[in-house]
């Protein structure tokens, strides 16, 4: 165990004091902010560009005054010309584009907009509810039905969302949960493929300078794959935690001194509108207070280590059969596919029904499960025996894997100048 501990040690200083691993930790926040500085910035610009966009009303009706200018549009009212002429003066200006209302005895026939650029659904489902709801005021006004009556008997209640104990939860609960459990499930991922393939390249680089035919005479490989898995994943812990620190000090420094923020996406624009009002906001609250954050950060941290060691075991065995890493291309459709498909399977499956038979399923695989089960959690009615027995399942295929890669990783890291191929793992796995 002592040369575990030093092997845990050295792996771990070794990444720690590298040059391009102290620049990457400290310049990746500076460019995360920027990026997302620079999204809001765009973002800001675009929302205040005006865009001119004309408007011609063929019917009597007078449509054209149910569309007020505004910081973001500016409407242009064209009278007394044709479609064509319309058309070609839009065009000649260079507007955004141009609504043709075109009529058939006096009464709306149609609606168009041309424009050479692709204008959001957003937009075009307003001018679309704008004209049908004067269309059809018009067309009651012309029966002889008071509009004014109708909007007086009209029932806008709002469904109220309850568990079974009467406690409210906002209608955006499932996306509160959704995203709680995606963001768990997306860093996990994240965090298997970038230090997976950091331990596979020191393996590699370690063999192609013959280092590790030292190293070996003194101790097991079994004990140098584990210490190298686990110092790995220990600076990879200390990167993450400087990550979270750093780019949260240079998100608060930015968005102060420069007055950008990274948030201001119009998606979040309309859900900040809809939360506006003071029950509404306090549903949304009460539904963050009631996730199980403490069992979400439980279980986040034994499937990362879980995930981890399963996923890295797999790593290093590939590393060690290789001698460069441009051969590690033919082993990894292996390991990345499952990633891919735990994400898929959480982010269609688990968000349709969290507690369906596809996502039950997966969330028991040892190679999907941390993802699946981490984006099950937030919905909560899972047992603690299922997660348990997930975490079982998984740690019991650690043990299975990491055998069956010190069997790879004991022959392939001795091994040089030749192209290995899987019938040829299948034989160091007998040995």
């Amino acid at each position: 165990m002592d040369k575990l501990w030093l092997i845990i040690k050295r792996e771990y200083l070794n990444k720690v004091r590298n040059r391009t691993f102290i620049i990457m930790t400290f310049v990746s926040p500076l460019i995360f902010v920027g990026v997302a500085l620079l999204i809001g910035w765009l973002t800001s610009i675009n929302s205040d560009t005006s865009r001119k966009i004309a408007i011609l009303d063929q019917t009597e009706d007078n449509y054209i005054s149910l569309f007020e200018s505004n910081n973001r549009n500016e409407y242009i009212k064209l009278n007394g010309i044709s479609k064509e002429a319309a058309i070609t003066a839009s065009k000649e200006a260079d507007y955004y584009g141009l609504i043709l209302i075109e009529a058939q005895k006096g009464q709306l026939a149609d609606l168009s907009f041309y424009s050479d650029d692709s204008p959001s659904q957003g937009f075009l489902e307003s001018i679309e509810d704008k004209i049908n709801k004067e269309a059809t005021a018009n067309n009651l006004k012309d029966a002889g039905i008071d509009i004014n009556v109708i909007n007086s008997r009209k029932v806008t209640k709002e469904i109220q969302v309850q568990n079974f104990t009467g406690e409210k939860t906002s209608k955006m609960s499932g996306w509160i949960k959704i995203a709680a459990g995606g963001i768990a499930g997306y860093l996990l991922m994240m965090f298997i493929i970038i230090y997976g393939n950091m331990v596979m390249r020191s393996v590699i680089e370690e063999k192609t300078n013959r280092i590790i035919e030292i190293i070996v005479s003194s101790v097991k490989p079994i004990y140098l794959m584990i210490g190298k898995i686990t110092g790995t994943s220990l600076a990879g812990i200390t990167q993450f935690i400087i990550w979270v620190i750093v780019g949260f000090i240079l998100m608060i420094v930015a968005t102060t001194f420069f007055g950008v923020d990274a948030f201001s996406t119009p998606a979040n624009a309309d859900v900040l509108a809809q939360a506006q009002d003071p029950n509404k906001f306090q549903l949304i609250a009460n539904d963050i207070v009631q996730l199980p954050i403490l069992k979400i950060l439980i279980c986040f941290f034994i499937y990362f280590m879980g995930g981890y060691f399963l996923y890295a075991s797999i790593y290093t065995a590939i590393g060690a059969a290789v001698d460069n890493e441009t051969d590690t291309q033919q082993f990894m459709l292996p390991v990345i596919l499952p990633l891919m498909l735990a994400i898929y399977v959480g982010f269609f499956s688990v968000m349709d029904n969290p507690h369906g038979t596809v996502a039950v399923i997966f969330s028991y695989i040892p190679l999907t499960s941390p993802i699946v089960m981490l984006m099950r959690i937030p919905f909560g009615e899972i047992a603690w025996w299922e997660i348990a027995l997930s975490m079982l399942l998984l740690y019991i295929s650690i043990i299975g894997v990491a055998m069956l890669a010190a069997k790879i990783y004991r022959i392939g890291i001795l091994m040089y100048g030749k192209k290995t191929n899987w019938k040829e793992l299948y034989k160091w796995l007998r040995y």
